[in-house]
């Protein structure tokens, strides 16, 4: 038996965010991480298209902010300011006019000065959409390309909190890449996923089919879709409020149809937005050709993407390539050499993209982040303030927290 001053629950950004911290304190700890690597929902891969790709997150969010900023520049990694304007909009088929687009920006700004002046019950954020006369495009990239879930079940309170996330930056080495290297040689334990913690002694004792290890405190990253399904099992279990949030923080899903194309530009520019709205929310979001490479990244969220990923891969891939066909006509289907979809819905240590708070429930954030006993604590992108649902925001939980784990250590 193994003893550590912390025991870390997951290897993603929150977890070695807090390993780093606790260690340049001159403590012992390990990270005990479900899956066969680590970055959790970071993880950029090669093997799709022979070019790195981010199968999770991608966009460098609040630059001003984000810690992996200035560590992406000193690594030299080549970076581009997305400034995530809407380049192209089409109903359907049919380009938007130019009066439709200006619609649009006005759309931006009036959702914007409802949730200034909104002082009413944490309804969802569809009645306040609905109240400003928003173009359902707009309300499209505010719900299910935002945060993950269609606007009718997203908390205005849990929306109006979360940080405007300019300026935002593309990566061409790879987010997923950026955390990996980052994480340097931190004492991770793969495939070691932990199914109990006992913290009814003085100390912590975690558990799995690995076997088990004592440590004097213990942080959990693991999402609360995992901590709802009872992935992880406590002892004594959480106070009910806690387990409550758990289920009032339900995941959100964006997914990712990368279509790889060669020949053709399709009359675009490297990083130009599209946005193809659809009856039904079958919407589908285009990031173009970024860093001029041979690929148009397909994005759904929300119902939608629950759906797309439940119909599989090669439902996504054709529904993709039919949308583009239908704008810039049949022939660029020759163009298409591949297809692939990313599946964090069926990721048994994730289930899902991040959390999301139900309407009227946007105190769960705060009910779900609260340690026990003084030696369990919790940390992650859904326990992140303002930076909620950003990778940035989960390593700033995790050394948050960290903090808050020192202090009681003494």
């Amino acid at each position: 038996m193994a003893e550590f001053d912390v025991a870390i629950i997951g290897a993603g950004a929150a977890g070695i965010g807090a390993a780093g911290q606790l260690m340049a304190a001159g403590k012992s700890v390990v990270v005990l991480e479900a899956g066969a690597r680590i970055g959790g929902r970071a993880w950029t891969s090669s093997d799709w298209f022979g070019m790195p790709f981010d199968i999770g997150c991608a966009w460098l969010h609040a630059a001003d902010r984000n810690p992996f900023f200035p560590e992406a520049q000193a690594a030299g990694w080549e970076l581009y300011h997305h400034d995530m304007a809407l380049d192209h909009l089409y109903f359907g088929a049919r380009k938007a006019t130019p009066d439709e687009m200006e619609r649009l920006r006005e759309a931006e700004a009036a959702l914007e000065a409802c949730l200034e002046a909104h002082d009413g019950p944490d309804d969802r954020l569809s009645s306040l959409i609905a109240d400003c006369h928003c173009l359902r495009a707009h309300s499209t990239f505010s719900g299910p390309m935002d945060f993950g879930k269609d606007d009718d079940e997203i908390s205005v309170e849990d929306y109006r909190a979360a940080a405007d996330l300019e300026p935002n930056y593309f990566t061409k080495q790879g987010f997923g890449a950026l955390v990996a290297h980052w994480a340097g040689d931190l004492p991770v334990r793969l495939n070691h996923a932990v199914r109990r913690v006992d913290w009814s002694g003085s100390g912590v004792e975690v558990s799995g089919d690995w076997g088990w290890l004592r440590a004097r405190a213990c942080i959990c990253t693991a999402s609360p879709a995992v901590l709802a399904f009872d992935e992880i099992r406590f002892t004594p279990t959480l106070p009910e409020d806690q387990v409550e949030a758990l289920f009032d923080l339900p995941m959100g899903l964006l997914t990712k149809i990368p279509l790889q194309i060669s020949g053709t530009r399709l009359g675009l520019s490297p990083f130009d937005d599209l946005l193809i709205e659809r009856h039904a929310r079958h919407d589908i979001f285009f990031l173009s050709f970024p860093f001029d490479m041979d690929l148009m990244v397909g994005f759904v969220g929300g119902d939608f993407a629950w759906e797309l990923e439940a119909a599989g891969e090669a439902a996504a891939v054709d529904f993709a390539t039919n949308r583009l066909a239908e704008i810039f006509g049949s022939d660029m289907r020759r163009h298409v050499s591949g297809g692939r979809m990313t599946d964090w819905s069926s990721d048994r240590w994730v289930r899902g993209a991040y959390a999301v708070a139900r309407p009227g429930k946007a105190a769960a954030r705060e009910r779900a982040g609260r340690s026990v006993g003084d030696r369990v604590f919790f940390a992650g992108e859904h326990l992140a303030g303002p930076l909620k649902q950003t990778c940035a925001g989960a390593r700033l939980s995790g050394e948050d927290v960290a903090g808050q784990v020192l202090a009681a250590l003494g």
